[in-house]
């Protein structure tokens, strides 16, 4: 078992595989506490949206 992460360690690409890997979780971070902290101002943005086709349509949404 050491052996193996000695082997990862010592390799680059495990370097450039964990660097992405830390970027990956900080952008779905960013991407949640977005949706967190404006989900509700977006649900309605998109709910308001959807009613002004609909009307333009000349349909209502069920």
């Amino acid at each position: 078992m050491t052996d193996l992460v000695r082997r990862y360690y010592s390799e680059d690409e495990g370097l450039a595989l964990s660097e992405y890997l830390v970027v990956l979780g900080l952008l779905i971070g960013g991407v949640i506490g977005t949706v967190l902290i404006f989900g509700q101002q977006l649900s309605l943005a998109w709910q308001n949206w959807g009613l002004w086709i609909a009307s333009a349509l000349g349909s209502t949404p069920t």
